[in-house]
């Protein structure tokens, strides 16, 4: 298992050796670390050995050319992909091509991961919602340890949890809340013992929909709550949610904060000091192709579609990291270019939003 976890010295040295070619405004400076602008992730495919030398080899490309956030969750493919990624940082690590304090690794708990029963006495009448979602103390201790060992790392840079919203689907909210607060205060302890560095919340609907939805996630709610478990320095700190070209609410939906002046999701993080990871960059594949000539040309200097619906994302004001899934050497090349490409401004960006 490799020893600790993400630091500002060790993300620094990366940024000055393996990301020594980046553009300016590649890398984001937060919270001492350094992270870059473009993650990889390890959602999608078949649960088969190929797939997984695929990612595993995406990876270790990935993070020898300036990615140094890499984005799991234990359920994806079965827990092979957190596997994957572990073989894969391993090697980097053993062989001296990188440091663990260099890479930011972020996984996710919350829907069971299991390819079969669940082991006996780990859930309990109630715990589990829409058949597929637990997020208890009890449950979470064990994914936890779960991805730990798949990860083969002490710490755990980042831990979601995952798609919570899922429970507002069957859960009265205050239930839900009453739930978020025990599950906060085991992450806390958590972070205590240094199995995790900081937390937060992977969502798909949560902080996208109207206030009035029964989905609804309020970022300054959670945030409060975690304020009320751990104090002001809690280790609440990040949040992740679908942005891109087609899916702009986190930019332009003002839907968190008081009913009379509420501010988008980006807006709002800006102003809790919460980090944001875009996942669904290139919309599963949907975006990297055939875009409307004018995201050419308010986006230049790239060369395809993929490259320019990245950039449209990690351009976008509030936007930390955007994530993309890799498995191929030509994804991640292609990945890459961004490295050596400064974001756009936001006096050019704005003009995506310019009236016709």
């Amino acid at each position: 298992m490799l020893k600790g976890g993400a630091t500002s010295e060790g993300t620094s040295v990366y940024r000055a050796t393996l990301g020594a070619g980046a553009a300016g405004g590649h890398f984001r400076q937060w919270r001492g670390l350094s992270l870059s602008s473009v993650g990889i992730g390890a959602y999608l495919g078949p649960d088969d050995d190929a797939t997984d030398a695929l990612y595993e080899a995406a990876v270790e490309q990935a993070v020898a050319s300036g990615i140094n956030v890499v984005d799991s969750a234990v359920n994806y493919r079965h827990q092979r992909s957190e596997r994957a990624v572990g073989r894969a940082l391993g090697r980097l690590v053993r062989a001296g091509r990188a440091a663990r304090e260099g890479v930011v690794v972020a996984t996710k708990g919350g829907f069971l991961p299991f390819d079969g029963p669940a082991p006996p006495g780990l859930l309990r009448s109630g715990d589990l919602v829409a058949g597929c979602h637990c997020m208890t103390p009890r449950y979470l201790e064990d994914q936890i340890e779960r991805s730990r060992v798949n990860l083969d790392i002490e710490t755990i840079d980042i831990y979601y949890l995952h798609n919570p919203e899922t429970q507002l689907g069957e859960v009265p909210r205050r239930e839900v809340m009453r739930r978020l607060r025990a599950a906060f205060e085991f992450l806390e302890g958590a972070a205590r013992d240094r199995r995790i560095g900081l937390y937060g919340t992977a969502t798909w609907s949560g902080y996208r929909r109207p206030q009035s939805a029964r989905d609804f996630l309020s970022l300054p709610d959670l945030v409060a709550l975690a304020e009320e478990v751990g104090g002001p320095e809690h280790r609440f700190r990040v949040v992740q949610l679908p942005y891109n070209l087609a899916m702009t609410e986190a930019f332009t939906l003002a839907n968190q904060g008081g009913p009379r002046e509420p501010v988008p999701l980006l807006e709002s993080a800006r102003q809790l000091d919460v980090y944001v990871m875009s996942s669904g960059s290139i919309y599963q594949g949907q975006l990297a192709k055939n875009l409307p000539e004018v995201i050419a040309r308010l986006l230049p200097g790239l060369d395809t579609d993929a490259q320019r619906a990245l950039q449209f994302v990690r351009s976008t004001p509030g936007v930390g990291t955007a994530l993309v899934g890799m498995k191929t050497p030509a994804h991640v090349a292609e990945a890459v270019r961004l490295c050596a490409v400064s974001p756009v401004p936001w006096s050019e960006f704005q003009k995506l939003f310019a009236p016709a």
